[in-house]
Parts: C-alpha cells; structure tokens; sequence
C-alpha cells in the first residue's frame, strides 16, 4: 500500500491501524468523494471509480449511517478501470449528522471531516441561533466548527462592524472569517486557513455562497452556481449533491447542498460541549432535575437574570436540548420495538421448526 500517496487524499495513520485491524490487507484503500442515489465516486491514488456497495452490505445495514458517506474510507476491489465495488468501510474519526425526515432518522453529512465552515450570508440568513445548532452537531461529532460570515460587500463597515462584534461576544473562541466573493475579500484568508491534507465541509443554507467560495479556492468555476430567487429570496439548491474537491495547497473541501433543517439527532454531548458555561452552572442547581426554565434555586435562571448569560444563547440550549432528548427517547422507542420483532421472528421460526419436527 502506497500510504504516502494516499495521505493526500486525508489518510492517516488512525485509518491505517483500523485497516490492520480489520485485515484487509488483501483490499485497496480508497476514500468516498461523491454519493448520489445509492452510487459512490470513490478515489485512490490511482484515479476514481464508480463505487456501489454489496447486497450483503444492504442486508446487514439497520441504519442509514450504516452506508457509505462523502469522506469515508473504504476498501475496495476495482473491476476495471472505471468500476470498483465496496466491501468495507473504515471507522470514522469524526461524523457530521443531522436528522433528517420525520422518521426520526440521521443522516450522516460527512466522516472524516476536522474542520466545518458554517456559512452565513448577511443578507438573507445571519442568525446567531443557526449558528449554534450547525456547531452542535460538528462539535458531537468531533468536529472543529469555524465561521465564515459572506456577502460582506453588502454593508458598510460600521454595520459589519456591529456584526463582528456580536459574533465575537457570541462565539469568543471560534474562528470568525468574513468573505466577499464579489469583491474577494477574506478568500486569500480562507485559502492560508486550509491546511494540507486535512478535510474542510462547508455548511450552510442555499444560497449563502458555499459553492463560490470553493470555486474562488480552487481557482476556476468548477461548480456551478446561480443567484438566489428575487422573487423567494431563497436560495437555489444548485448543489445536490456532496461532492469532495482537492485544492492545490494540499487541502480537501467538501462541498454540502443547501440545508434549511437543521435537526438535532442524539448530540447531547455536542451541545453540552457548546454551552459548557450553562452546563457549569447547572452543576450547581438546588435539584439534580433542574430543568432551568421555573425552579427555585435554578443557578442557571439566576445568571440568565442577572445578565451574565445572553437570553438568547440560554433560549436556544433549551431548545436544542428538548429536541435532542426527544430524538433519543424516540430512538429508544424504535430500538425497543426493532428488539420485540426480532423475538418475534426468532420465536416463530423456533414453532416453524417445531412444527416440522413434529410432522
């Protein structure tokens, strides 16, 4: 195995201990660049091949995590040159994931990612509350979530000024980047903060500028982009698919389509991790079931009201919170069902086989 060629592609030494571990040694490395209908791009450092998994893999797979993803590392064997199937796929060092549909079901954004730039545009989409639920779940994941605020071209410098501040005051020890495509302020800034051979996604509603930004990094209009709707003031979901591009300074950037949902799956960890501060002072409530919206010795209320904490970042933990605890305590519901059908099966077969004994 050429690993010093595959480092390129983001592969490291955490992916090849698990390859050992696993004992693939008979397989190729190679890493999930694009999925679109159940078909994978995959690339290795020979070139990309049309990937799809086995039937026994769809067998096997209980939950959509359980497919391949835009950043995975899997093992393959090429068919020919142009085909390649997927038997494996690695352990993820980090995940992105978000529910999904009313099914309560998580869809994974990306693996192996170290780096997500949410991405907001000042002109139709800035909300510090979106902000927290996009770091929430790449924190979760083991993600390092930055921020970049686009169209700055837009304002006046007293108004991004007041902008700044309150993403700093907001978010003090998160990376903060201001673009302008148009005018192509802060892309030279964005290219020195991608790093060789780690992976970068960008997140973020349509229309916001992800794919320009990526088409400015890249140095040519690889994707193609189109203005948001004057009439719906919405962005267009010109990206639909994930799609993984390598840039000449060594760094990788994975381009998402426009999401206007961001669901909270079972992140309680990453949303404690981004409100630490609240987490802290409820360590210190009267009731160990505090839940910080009425009781009486609630340290959190006390900070809230005395202006120690911003009633707004305090607003959305509680909000973020409820619709994790509500997708866990759905997710536990399915398990218990899924765990009842399966003795269910298992007993009838048993009175099946009983059955034919008997004959």
């Amino acid at each position: 195995m050429s690993s010093q060629t595959l480092q390129n592609l983001g592969y490291d030494d955490f992916f090849e201990s698990n390859r050992k571990k696993m004992g693939l040694d008979g397989f190729l490395m190679a890493r999930v660049i694009s999925e679109q209908k159940g078909t994978y791009k995959v690339k290795d450092q020979d070139g990309e091949y049309t990937g799809r998994i086995t039937g026994k893999q769809m067998f096997e797979a209980s939950l959509r995590e359980d497919y391949p993803a835009v950043g995975d590392w899997v093992a393959i064997i090429k068919l020919d040159e142009e085909r390649a199937v997927i038997k494996k796929i690695l352990p993820r060092k980090t995940i992105i994931k978000r529910k999904c549909n009313s099914k309560n079901e998580a869809q994974v954004v990306g693996a192996n990612i170290d780096v997500a730039f949410v991405v907001e545009s000042v002109d139709r989409d800035y909300n510090l509350n979106r902000f927290e639920r996009y770091f929430a779940i790449a924190k979760d994941g083991g993600v390092t979530p930055a921020i970049i605020l686009n169209k700055t071209d837009l304002l006046t410098a007293d108004e991004l000024n007041v902008l700044s501040s309150q993403l700093k005051e907001r978010f003090p020890d998160t990376d903060i980047i201001f673009t302008s495509v148009t005018k192509n302020d802060g892309v030279d800034e964005l290219k020195r903060y991608i790093k060789k051979w780690k992976t970068h996604c960008f997140l973020g509603s349509s229309g916001v500028g992800k794919s320009s930004l990526i088409n400015r990094l890249l140095g040519k209009d690889v994707i193609k982009t189109e203005d948001i709707s004057s009439y719906s003031e919405r962005g267009k979901h010109v990206t639909t698919v994930r799609q993984m591009y390598f840039l000449e300074n060594g760094g990788i950037v994975i381009d998402n389509p426009g999401m206007r949902e961001v669901g909270m799956t079972d992140v309680n960890a990453g949303i404690d991790d981004l409100f630490d501060a609240i987490v802290a002072l409820a360590k210190k409530c009267k009731y160990a079931d505090c839940t910080h919206t009425h009781e009486p010795g609630c340290e959190v209320l006390a900070a809230v009201k005395a202006g120690k904490i911003n009633k707004d970042h305090y607003a959305n933990y509680l909000n973020l919170k409820k619709e994790a605890e509500y997708y866990e305590m759905n997710a536990l519901e399915k398990k218990e069902k899924d765990r009842q059908f399966g003795k269910f099966i298992k007993q009838a077969k048993k009175e099946l086989k009983d059955f034919r004994h008997k004959d």
